[in-house]
Formats: C-alpha cells, sequence, structure tokens
C-alpha cells in the first residue's frame, strides 16, 4: 500500500469516503486549496475525516479517517477546485503533527484496517435477498432513485459503500458506517440503519 504515514486532513461533517469508491469535491476555502496544490505538487493523498466538536476553526477530529489520492483535478473560472479522490485506505489518527501549513497533518496509522486491501466479504445468499429487499423499502422511503438493473448485479460491498457514503445519516451514524470492520459488517450496520429509518417512517408515510 503507498498510502502516506503523514496526510494532510481535509475535515468535512456528515462525510466519509470508503475505500474504492471516488468522493467528487468542490474546493474553496482558501486553506484547502492550499493544501490541494501541495497534494498535487506531492504524493497526491488527502485525508477525509469527520470533526468531532470543538472550535469551527480547529474543530476535535474523529479518530478515524480516509486516505484517498486524487485522480481528477479541474479549476473553475472563479478559482475552486473540482477535484475527485479515490478511496484507498482508512487510517487512525496517530498524533497530530506540528506544521506551518494553514491546514491540519496527521500521523496516520492503517493496521487496525488491513481488511481494506483484501476482497470484500460477500453475504450468504439468504441475507443478500433480505439485504436488497429492505435496501428497495429504504429508497422508497427516502426518496432515492436508483438504476435497480444495475444494483442487483452489484456485489452487496460495493452498494453498502456507495449507501453509506451517499444516504441522509447524520454524522455519528456515518461514522459508524466509517469504523465498522470490514464491508460484511458494515452492510449489517447499514441494515439496521435502514431498518430503522423504515420503520420510524411507519407505513402510512409519504415516500
Amino acid at each position: 500500500m503507498d498510502a502516506p504515514s503523514q496526510i494532510r486532513l481535509f475535515p468535512i461533517r456528515g462525510c466519509i469516503m470508503l475505500p474504492g469508491e471516488a468522493l467528487p469535491l468542490n474546493v474553496f476555502e482558501p486553506r484547502y486549496l492550499n493544501m490541494v496544490d501541495d497534494a498535487m505538487a506531492g504524493d497526491r493523498f488527502i485525508g477525509i475525516i469527520q470533526p468531532a466538536g470543538g472550535s469551527p476553526e480547529r474543530p476535535d477530529l474523529q479518530p478515524v479517517g480516509t486516505a484517498g489520492r486524487i485522480v481528477s483535478h479541474r479549476e473553475t473560472e472563479d478559482g475552486r477546485y473540482l477535484i475527485v479522490l479515490q478511496g484507498v485506505a482508512r487510517f487512525r489518527v496517530a498524533d497530530e503533527m506540528e506544521m506551518r501549513t494553514p491546514y491540519r497533518v496527521a500521523r496516520a496509522d492503517y493496521a487496525d484496517f488491513e481488511t481494506d486491501l483484501g476482497p470484500a466479504i460477500q453475504p450468504s445468499a439468504p441475507e443478500r435477498e433480505r439485504f436488497m429487499a429492505l435496501l428497495k423499502r429504504f429508497f422508497e422511503q427516502t426518496g432515492i432513485e436508483a438504476d435497480w438493473p444495475s444494483i442487483e448485479n452489484a456485489p452487496v460491498g460495493a452498494i453498502t459503500d456507495r449507501v453509506s457514503m451517499a444516504a441522509p445519516f447524520d454524522p455519528p451514524a456515518k461514522q459508524a458506517l466509517l469504523e465498522a470492520p470490514d464491508t460484511l459488517a458494515r452492510s449489517r450496520v447499514l441494515s439496521g440503519m435502514m431498518a430503522a429509518m423504515v420503520e420510524d417512517a411507519g407505513p402510512g408515510a409519504p415516500h
């Protein structure tokens, strides 16, 4: 794995990135424009991590984020950067480094997330069937449009990761999904969250 031991941090509330998935970002704040410049001039890596309260200028951080490589970069006429990150591996923040950069940098520890580098563990056929039925109900309740022929042919791990990133869960729920040990565990956590939302909406709730 070529993810760096020292990683630039981009704290975004309510946003997670999972290994293998793409995350498009619209970057406009000066310190993060500087961060993207430095990443492009170096290893192209940025760490996506959620804030955990504290000062808006320098919030506390969640303990786990994801290292992603910039795979697409475009500058707009008004000076923003439109980038796409490809998730590589999750990391635990070992400690923050004292840097002169306007953005924060951490020492990243990947030891707890070796499963990110291997094939995804897939559920049994009955578990997949239950997951897909629940997913359909969840999409109907939340008004999410889906390409069902494509979804039905996709591995549950890929579906799980994309729904985990895109679905309207709150930041603590997103963090729980991020920190699940592997894709199979994440699909089970996601199933619990979807079931709770479907049940809370009730049978008479509008779709």
